[in-house]
């Protein structure tokens, strides 16, 4: 299995033709998946904002006050977000509108320009289907897409990279009524396969490499309609929450 840097020079923006750009950056292969940082969809899809241009309620100011943090930002948090699970140390643990449980909404002010941030793409599965399908007519090529972003971990220290986007694999590999080398039955091993891609994948992209896409050739799969959804755990499932 090969994972491909996608270099891309060009700063994106929302004029920018993502799926051209990564096209003629890297040839690809039927069975190809494409892994592309949220940030640069973020910022093709208009989703990064100018801190001056929001206006925190008396709600932020108050979160921002406590926790000594931009209340501005955590305007945008709560304005992305149906409920906070737990505030800690200048970090609000939410409830995304697209229900992930991470820190501040994905909301961050990396990798942009002073006073902006980025927020999530409003559907990345919708967004990781547009790219796809943007590829296939420019190319004539079935690649699946996924589309990463970096989160933290109960128990973990350190972030590592997950999908919040997927569009033509079933992000979970379920090994479900499989046997294994015992002829034992195995019944809840199920293995998140999108986000340890997405996880691979980072060890080429980096944070400052330039480099938002990465190319996974050799593994195999089968060519299915999915979401992400299949990854989000059930409240009534999550021990944490």
């Amino acid at each position: 299995m090969q994972i491909i840097p996608v270099h891309i020079k060009n700063e994106i923006n929302s004029s920018a033709h993502l799926s051209e750009l990564i096209v003629n950056s890297q040839n690809l292969d039927d069975g190809d998946i494409v892994v592309i940082a949220q940030k640069v969809i973020s910022k093709q899809e208009g989703r990064m904002v100018k801190l001056n241009a929001v206006s925190p309620s008396l709600l932020s100011e108050g979160i921002g006050s406590q926790y000594q943090k931009d209340p501005r930002l955590v305007e945008l948090i709560l304005s992305e977000s149906k409920r906070i699970i737990r505030m800690h140390d200048g970090i609000l643990v939410v409830e995304t509108n697209s229900g992930f449980i991470c820190a501040n909404a994905g909301i961050d002010e990396s990798n942009v320009p002073d006073g902006y941030a980025t927020l999530l793409p409003v559907d990345s599965d919708v967004s990781a289907k547009r790219i796809r399908d943007e590829i296939f007519v420019l190319t004539d090529k079935k690649v699946a897409v996924i589309i990463s972003d970096t989160f933290g971990r109960p128990f973990r220290m350190g972030q590592t990279n997950v999908a919040i986007g997927v569009s033509g694999l079933n992000p979970i590999l379920d090994y479900a009524g499989t046997v294994d080398s015992f002829d034992k039955v195995l019944r809840v091993t199920a293995i998140a396969i999108a986000d340890e891609i997405s996880s691979a994948s980072e060890m080429v992209m980096g944070k400052s490499l330039k480099c938002p896409a990465a190319i996974v050739r050799g593994y195999s799969f089968n060519v299915e309609d999915s979401s992400i959804t299949g990854l989000l755990r059930t409240e009534r499932e999550d021990l944490f929450r």
